[in-house]
């Protein structure tokens, strides 16, 4: 591995869930030349289709869950529809100590607590261009009854209040445009690719 000689960028990306954060991230990654881990957060929700342990989401149970809390191993941990979800410190610190940069994928509740702990932190937020775009987005994702869909709408405009909080903001209309916009950010202020994230 190549020595690095600062310290790794925390960059946590936010925003209504179905506006296509994981899907723009994957197509950023792709090429391989990013400097950047992505933090796999921990989460009491039963995996969906197509989920992998330790790829997607660390899934554990609410006992697992709540000793780990006890012990301070997350940097930031949140309730959300009844699940809990939290990026363990072991996600972050052992990476940004070796010059690689970090992405948290999270809301705005663990955004806010990683941002009072962290306020070197870079946050971005990433939207639909309306309201009902990202509810034609949620109902072709199909995860969700009307009454949980309702529940993301509402949970949506709250988030959306917040965007003017972030250093930046992405609007998700082109895909392509979305990556490009998203990578440019990272490049820039990440630095090139000097260290290996294994």
């Amino acid at each position: 591995m190549t020595a690095c000689r600062s310290p790794g960028k925390l960059f946590v990306l936010s925003g209504p869930s179905g506006t296509g954060k994981s899907t723009v991230v994957a197509r950023a990654l792709a090429p391989g030349d990013l400097n950047l881990h992505v933090a796999v957060s921990a989460t009491t929700r039963p995996p969906r289709p197509g989920e992998k342990e330790g790829v997607h989401y660390h899934f554990w149970n609410r006992d697992q869950f709540d000793a780990a809390v006890a012990r301070g191993e997350f940097l930031e941990w949140a309730e959300v529809y009844g699940q809990r979800y939290g990026t363990l410190k072991s996600e972050v610190d052992p990476f940004l100590a070796r010059g690689v940069n970090v992405l948290l994928e999270i809301d705005v509740q663990g955004a806010e607590q990683v941002a009072r702990q962290r306020p070197d932190c870079i946050r971005i937020f990433m939207r639909t261009p309306s309201l009902e775009e990202y509810e034609k987005r949620l109902r072709q994702r199909g995860t969700e009854d009307e009454t949980a869909l309702q529940r993301r709408l509402h949970a949506a405009a709250q988030e959306l209040a917040e965007a003017d909080h972030y250093d930046y903001l992405l609007t998700n209309d082109k895909l392509d445009q979305a990556v490009a916009d998203f990578r440019a950010i990272i490049q820039r202020l990440g630095g090139p690719r000097t260290c290996s994230t294994n």
